[in-house]
């Protein structure tokens, strides 16, 4: 096949996967009313699958400093950040990060995909080992194959398997970099930190956790898993994105490594991509204090996110292992799984649906991201749909 037969086989799998008519993908929201509610054509529906985890999108500190630096400094810096695009703002930014995590450096990058990217890619190369989990992010995927260091994978969350490959590499251990993520995206499980960082040090190794979906979730202060599980010290370097609890667009790396700078100079994620604007930066900074000193919003989102979950399992689907801002439905096939999506849109719910190959173990996924703007009687409106078509199509399945 040529390149743009290719392409056109790629469409065909999708078409055959997807019934005539059905958009499920890059569905265009026509307008936003609030952190929970939007208009999908003519719907207005309950916004279930934004990542919006602490609710932020619309907080009045971050839509003022957002105006206020358009204002001030205008729509977007235009050059990277190792030409003109480093303002007082990305530096601040920086700062700022690394204080909040009680590390001596942190990094700015332009998107959360770049955070891991640039990372990677400048920690380790040709020669070093990856070794990650298989249930992670694609954007950990890249960034290792960029590198073009060795790539090990063990299975998901399974420390018996993760050890059996340490102890096959042998000395190659010191040039092995570990990545794990605090909560995954998939099914919303958490990675077992404390015993991850029992086997980092026993074979020394460096390790990175990818707190994308945990930052803002887990911890008193909203650190992530590192905080939950009290191991800010014994991981050497922390990833994450502005797009999920932060309400914004951008990536950060911390660590309490001096050589974290150096990645400015090898990282060509990071090199040549323009940073961030200076409204984008802005709204973030605003953000990280709200989430910060947000100990009711945490409170709130997990009493959504409990109360979601229980009412999902009690209906009778299948889940991943513990309650979380991520609540994925585990379907047996894409039919089912597509059933299940079109008609939550036809109740006025948006959810996010995962097909094969994206879902782990060839099954299909319905995914609800829980935020703490959710009102009780919007997860109850949630729950009992969900119990309703349970009964209607996967009952009448089985």
């Amino acid at each position: 096949m040529n390149l743009l037969e290719k392409l056109d086989a790629a469409a065909a799998a999708r078409k055959a996967m997807l019934p005539e008519g059905v958009g499920a993908f890059g569905i265009p929201i026509e307008e936003v009313y609030s952190a929970t509610e939007a208009r999908i054509g003519e719907r207005r529906v309950i916004l279930l699958g934004t990542n919006n985890y602490l609710g932020l999108t619309f907080a009045p500190e971050c839509i003022q400093a957002a105006h206020d630096a358009l204002d001030a400094e205008g729509t977007g810096t235009t050059g990277s950040r190792m030409a003109n695009g480093s303002y007082y703002g990305h530096r601040a930014l920086e700062r700022e990060f690394a204080e909040f995590y009680g590390y001596c450096a942190g990094i700015v990058f332009t998107t959360g995909y770049q955070a891991n990217l640039g990372t990677i890619s400048g920690l380790v190369s040709r020669g070093d080992t990856v070794l990650i989990d298989s249930d992670s992010h694609a954007s950990i995927y890249d960034g290792c194959i960029l590198s073009g260091a060795e790539i090990i994978r063990f299975k998901h969350n399974d420390m018996i398997d993760m050890e059996k490959r340490l102890r096959r590499l042998g000395n190659r251990t010191e040039n092995t970099l570990i990545i794990v993520e605090g909560i995954y995206s998939m099914l919303g499980d958490q990675a077992p930190l404390a015993e991850i960082v029992d086997l980092k040090n026993k074979y020394n190794c460096t390790l990175l956790l990818d707190e994308a979906h945990s930052i803002g979730v887990l911890g008193e202060t909203g650190q992530g898993l590192v905080e939950k599980t009290g191991l800010q010290n014994e991981v050497d370097f922390i990833t994450g994105t502005f797009s999920k609890s932060l309400c914004s667009i951008g990536g950060f790396c911390v660590s309490n490594h001096p050589q974290l700078d150096q990645l400015r100079y090898l990282s060509h994620p990071y090199i040549f991509t323009a940073s961030p604007s200076p409204a984008t930066i802005a709204s973030t900074r605003a953000a990280l204090v709200l989430l910060r000193e947000g100990k009711a919003l945490r409170r709130q989102l997990w009493k959504n996110c409990t109360q979601l979950y229980d009412h999902l399992k009690k209906a009778g689907y299948t889940l991943g292992p513990e309650p979380g801002p991520v609540i994925a439905a585990i379907l047996d096939n894409p039919k089912q799984a597509l059933q299940i999506w079109q008609s939550l849109l036809e109740n006025n719910i948006y959810v996010n649906l995962i097909l094969p190959p994206a879902a782990p173990d060839g099954k299909s996924l319905v995914r609800c991201s829980v935020n703490a703007a959710h009102s009780t009687e919007q997860i109850s409106y949630v729950g009992e749909t969900f119990a309703k078509l349970h009964r209607q199509i996967l009952d009448a399945d089985a």
